[in-house]
């Protein structure tokens, strides 16, 4: 049998999703931003890893307000967050090359969201075969490198957006 390991994912299994606490506002306001994964902040929203990625490269952009809905979120924070949406992108496509992306938002507890109160886009990439037998009979997902790498792969791109 062979053994892959994914470290990321221990605070996680040990501690599980804490209700008490909102992980982006405690992240957003850290004062090591790189410690909690932060790649950009900006004036409305900020860019951060997803600590438990369906794949590498799965990157959140979150508003700074604690908010339940891009309803209530209001034209610059919405138009901050797009903006951060493709230039995201652009940079996912110039590191990792992928074939593709999913992005979408998950809203409310029944749509599968892990913070429901706390509205966030999530932006995946995707190759050919990346859903493979793997994560679909054998319930494990091969990750090519740990979180972070990633993020001092991405970090330095991320510094370069002007806003």
């Amino acid at each position: 049998m062979k053994y892959l390991v994914t470290p990321w994912r221990e605070k996680y299994i040990k501690e599980g999703i804490n209700d008490d606490k909102c992980f982006l506002c405690e992240a957003a306001k850290a004062e090591k931003p790189e410690e909690r994964f932060i790649l950009y902040k900006g004036k409305h929203s900020f860019i951060i890893l997803n600590l438990y990625p369906y794949n590498n490269g799965h990157i959140l952009i979150a508003p700074h307000k604690h908010l339940d809905s891009p309803v209530k979120a209001g034209k610059k924070i919405i138009d901050e967050m797009n903006f951060f949406m493709i230039e995201t992108l652009k940079i996912l496509e110039r590191v990792y090359h992928p074939q593709g992306f999913n992005i979408g938002m998950n809203l409310g507890r029944p749509a599968g969201a892990g913070v429901p109160d706390h509205f966030h886009l999530h932006i995946v990439p995707r190759w050919e075969g990346d859903a493979s037998f793997m994560p679909l009979f054998g319930e494990t997902k091969v990750m090519f490198e740990g979180i972070e790498k990633t993020f001092s792969k991405l970090k330095d791109e991320f510094e370069k957006i002007k806003i």
